[in-house]
Formats: structure tokens, C-alpha cells, sequence
């Protein structure tokens, strides 16, 4: 299985996880009902602060499931419908927000753009690309 990640909408920041040679950084999830959970350490699994993105997707839109299995997959399965591939942003769909300061943020339902590099999968044309030995996810590429 793959990371799931999204940029900031406040920052527009991508938001690594913990396995990247980037640093992590607070990332709080609002829902459109005010609720708020932070995290501190992404794991690249959709998570923050205990809820999972999905979960909160399907719940957000009145699907209810007692099995969290379910549960995350009926939101998966909502994020991509309608022949979104993308996942972001579907019709009449509401998302969970992710920003960096919950305190202020006005809810958007359209939800987070998600990140190109799956929080980890960096390219090397930035210096925050890199760790402190100089190797690089991208240098990979070469071998």
C-alpha cells in the first residue's frame, strides 16, 4: 500500500511523513462541523490525530459503518466517484480541510489538493529534498 498525502490549503505546503527525509510538521484536519484533530507526526497513512481521513470523509457525507474497514473504503470509494481520478475535490462531495492553524480557517468543502510526491517520493531539485548525508529518493532513479 501507498502513503496518502495532500498539500496544506493554508500554506500550500506538502505534508511529508515520517519516513521522508523531510521534516514533519503540524497538520491540523477540520471537519465542516468546526470538529479539529492535530497531528504532530504524520505516518503517511492518512491519519491525523488518531481520525482517519477517510473515515471522516464517509462520515461527513452520512455514511455510517460500524466497521472502520468499511467505513474508510466507503470514503475512498466516494473521493474517487463520479470518474474523479483524482480523488479531490468530487461534486457534491465534502472533504476534511488540512492546514497547518485550524484557528481562523474557514471551512472549504472542496478539501485539500493532494501532493504529487505522496509525501515521501521528493524529486532533488530542492535542498529541503535532501537529507543531511546528501542522498536523495531521486538518486534511485540511477541505479
Amino acid at each position: 500500500m501507498g502513503f496518502f498525502s495532500w498539500r496544506t490549503q493554508d500554506t500550500d505546503k506538502s505534508i511529508a511523513n515520517n519516513y521522508s527525509t523531510r521534516s514533519t510538521f503540524r497538520v491540523q484536519m477540520l471537519d465542516n462541523k468546526g470538529n479539529v484533530w492535530t497531528e504532530d507526526n504524520y505516518e503517511g497513512y492518512g491519519v491525523f490525530g488518531g481520525k482517519d481521513y477517510y473515515e471522516l470523509l464517509a462520515e461527513m457525507n452520512g455514511i455510517t459503518d460500524t466497521d472502520v474497514d468499511r467505513l474508510r473504503m466507503a470514503g475512498i470509494n466516494l473521493a474517487f466517484s463520479k470518474g474523479n481520478h483524482s480523488g479531490v475535490g468530487t461534486e457534491g462531495v465534502l472533504y476534511p480541510n488540512l492546514v497547518e492553524m485550524a484557528d481562523g480557517w474557514r471551512y472549504d468543502p472542496m478539501g485539500p489538493e493532494s501532493c504529487e510526491y505522496q509525501g515521501f517520493f521528493y524529486d532533488d531539485e530542492s535542498d529541503e529534498d535532501e537529507d543531511e548525508s546528501g542522498w536523495n529518493v531521486a538518486d534511485i532513479n540511477e541505479y
